[in-house]
């Protein structure tokens, strides 16, 4: 599995990033998106059912990204 450098512009999702996450959940987590915000973290956003699928993304995230910090907020319920 390839590591790719988060260097989508402010706001920008991260496709690469998007689709390990949905790989991973598979399904799980509905409205998923993985941005990179202003400060060079990635952002993941969407609606789980279990904090078992929101931990599988932050996972999945942080084994494709070259980022020193993901911000998991996925809302769980």
């Amino acid at each position: 599995m390839a590591t790719i450098a988060a260097e989508a512009p402010h706001g920008k999702t991260l496709p690469q990033a998007e689709q390990q996450v949905r790989a991973v959940a598979g399904g799980l987590i509905r409205g998923l998106r993985v941005e990179l915000n202003g400060e060079g973290h990635v952002v993941v956003t969407g609606r789980a059912a279990t904090y078992y699928a929101k931990q599988l993304a932050t996972h999945a995230v942080q084994a494709v990204c070259d980022v020193a910090q993901v911000h998991n907020d996925i809302q769980v319920g």
